[in-house]
């Protein structure tokens, strides 16, 4: 067993989550964190909060049972970002209605050539984004959806005791 692993009470190894965030507005993330308020303590005892962005600083992206994904991919470095966490998860969640279906931020694939001024044109090359905003899925595998904006609180529920009943945690 990895040194690193931690142990949930019925003696399981807790299971390794990651939440992640790439184009969108983070308010499922905000929510996230709102959640953790009323939870924390329930979950720190069968969640090992592996990689948080929100909650830390020192975090890892190795062996991940489930990966949270919030935000549509915009660019080639989130594409190769979202495919190493697809490597090293065994699940992968998409959470919003960017990483669901892209929309909002996918809104500017609509824009004509007459739409991208040179103003837009300078953003869009200076982040490197692609020509279009992809949903999760065309880029990885999308074992999982939470839709809404922000996500739907229930179906996160219900996301989050899936996975824990898989891992025996619940």
């Amino acid at each position: 067993m990895d040194q690193n692993q931690q142990i949930a009470p019925n003696g399981k190894k807790k299971m390794a989550i990651g939440w992640f965030s790439f184009t969108c507005c983070e308010d499922s993330t905000i929510l996230f964190t709102e959640l953790l308020n009323d939870n924390f303590d329930a979950w720190r005892k069968v969640v090992e909060f592996r990689h948080v962005n929100a909650l830390k600083t020192n975090n890892r992206l190795e062996d991940l049972d489930v990966a949270f994904v919030e935000g549509a991919v915009s660019s080639p470095t989130q594409a190769k970002e979202v495919q190493k966490i697809r490597d090293n998860s065994k699940y992968v969640v998409a959470i919003g209605s960017c990483a669901c279906t892209g929309l909002p931020s996918a809104s500017r694939n609509d824009f004509g050539d007459e739409q991208i001024n040179e103003k837009i044109q300078g953003y869009l090359d200076r982040f490197d984004y692609s020509e279009k905003v992809q949903k999760l899925e065309e880029v990885i595998k999308v074992d999982d959806k939470v839709d809404g904006c922000p996500m739907n609180v229930d179906a996160f529920y219900a996301a989050l005791d899936k996975y824990l009943k898989i891992f025996e945690l619940a």
